[in-house]
């Protein structure tokens, strides 16, 4: 089974190049299975219902979210209509949404995502560890492939619970700082890891935002108003072949696709 990830999508740049190009990336390599980190996708910050819907219809089967999901309010009325759509599942009891969502892929396969968020040097949440134990006994015995996206800051939380859910999960990805690094490989129980995907949008900035306006923050502390920039425009993605009778990762590579 072929899943392919894309990492955070960031504002209108991110979009269109998932629009331009991923209908023929799906066709190309035979993906199975295609999830995304859609959080940025509304100006870099937050996504709305029409952008949700815009994504799905663009080949994306489940969206994740972070920090940044609730920053449009009117997708909060959209999780209770969208399961595909999920938050970290670490978020408070009581919120729209869930951090969970189980289907099947193209070839007919079952399979589960998990999202989940960290707390280093972010906001305080439930601990994503026991969370993500509480939540993988929820997911049916016969669904071997599960994928999930730790959307964290810091790299040693990540790789912390790439180690804990080895053996565990077919997937274990960072996102979040939309930077890619280039540690992606297969644990030895089998799971495949990488700490970040890196970012779907203009890479001719600072994660994604004009540089200037982040470059005067930096010089003077003072509130500035951030924009999504325009140049150099690619996809970030990571594809990972999975055992689906054993849910356990053959491979994973990192793909990047730039906007023609």
């Amino acid at each position: 089974m072929r899943i392919l990830f894309i990492g955070d999508i960031v504002g209108s740049p991110g979009r269109k190049i998932v629009h331009d190009r991923l209908a023929d990336i799906l066709s190309q390599r035979q993906i199975d299975l295609c999830i995304a980190n859609g959080e940025n996708s509304a100006s870099g910050f937050g996504i709305t219902p029409r952008l949700a819907e815009e994504l799905f219809a663009s080949g994306i089967e489940v969206i994740t979210g972070g920090n940044h999901i609730w920053d449009r309010r009117e997708i909060l009325e959209f999780f209770p209509h969208e399961p595909r759509l999920l938050r970290p599942a670490n978020f408070p009891n009581g919120l729209p949404g869930s951090g969970l969502y189980v289907g099947r892929a193209r070839n007919g396969v079952p399979y589960a995502v998990l999202n989940l968020q960290g707390r280093t040097f972010m906001t305080a949440l439930d601990d994503p560890f026991r969370t993500a134990t509480r939540e993988l006994a929820k997911i049916p015995a016969d669904v071997k492939v599960i994928f999930v996206d730790m959307h964290a800051e810091a790299t040693s939380e990540k790789q912390a619970m790439g180690w804990y859910l080895d053996g565990k999960v077919s997937v274990v990805v960072g996102t979040h700082t939309h930077v890619p690094t280039a540690d992606y490989h297969v644990l030895p129980g089998g799971t495949a890891y990488t700490t970040d995907v890196g970012m779907t949008g203009p890479h001719n900035s600072v994660i994604g935002m004009e540089k200037e306006g982040v470059l005067q923050r930096f010089l003077d502390a003072l509130p500035a108003r951030f924009v999504v920039a325009e140049g150099d425009v690619q996809m970030n993605t990571v594809l990972i072949d999975v055992d689906e009778t054993t849910g356990r990762a053959r491979s994973i590579e990192r793909l990047n696709f730039r906007l023609d």
